[in-house]
């Protein structure tokens, strides 16, 4: 374990990564976050990133209490939401399919079935608003980020970037090879949370064609108006 200062009022702390260190983690964060002098913990891969009032506590005191509760904390059963999201993997908008396919020389149904198999976890969210970065995607998978990256990935983009799988919540610039999208709004902006996914959460993608895509997103606009 490594602990870094990054601010008068954030402490960083690594680990080596591991596939499990997830639940790890997110148990690290529930922890600290019942602590009234804790603004915000924010996790990554391997690192939990504690945010705290430098007013209330120094930055001695912090270290000692997150070097305290690493020695304490276990990585409870986690009880996540699992959420099932549609997938269309036509090539209308799968945009990079056919180069996962050339690139690990597998066949278009070969790709879908690799992708829909595992039941993937919510590792964190990251590079935009509820964008989930999903760990447990088969290697079989694996393909480089694109060497030029977009201007614009559209919302509901699945894409691939080296041994790992996410969703564009929003229409945004990226480099993820995008292999197919979902209609279902990842940004629901609602009373549980402006996020549709969660740390801890688990997904499950399954496939959908162009008329189910299309009827899907036209129930999803309704819903959320946009």
């Amino acid at each position: 374990m490594r602990l870094q200062s990054i601010s008068e009022n954030a402490i960083m702390m690594t680990l080596p990564y591991t596939p499990d260190l997830s639940p790890y983690l997110i148990a690290f964060k529930q922890h600290l976050d019942n602590r009234s002098f804790i603004f915000e913990t924010v996790i990554g891969y391997c690192t939990i990133t504690v945010y705290f009032d430098p007013l209330r506590v120094t930055h001695q005191e912090m270290i000692r209490i997150i070097t305290a509760a690493s020695e304490q904390i276990q990585a409870n059963h986690l009880d996540s939401t699992l959420h099932h999201i549609p997938v269309c993997y036509d090539n209308a908008y799968g945009m990079d399919i056919e180069h996962v396919m050339k690139k690990r020389q597998l066949s278009l149904q070969k790709v879908i079935d690799l992708h829909t198999t595992p039941t993937y976890n919510v590792s964190f969210l990251g590079f935009s608003p509820g964008f989930p970065f999903l760990t447990g995607m088969d290697q079989e998978l694996t393909t480089p980020r694109k060497d030029n990256p977009r201007l614009e990935i559209p919302k509901g983009s699945v894409g691939i970037a080296g041994g790992q799988t996410g969703i564009y919540p929003s229409t945004s610039p990226g480099g993820w090879q995008i292999i197919g999208r979902t209609p279902i709004h990842l940004l629901p902006l609602n009373d549980d949370g402006p996020t549709l996914f969660a740390p801890g959460d688990q997904i499950k993608f399954y496939p959908i064609n162009k008329i189910e895509y299309e009827q899907l997103q036209k129930e999803e606009r309704i819903k959320y108006g946009n």
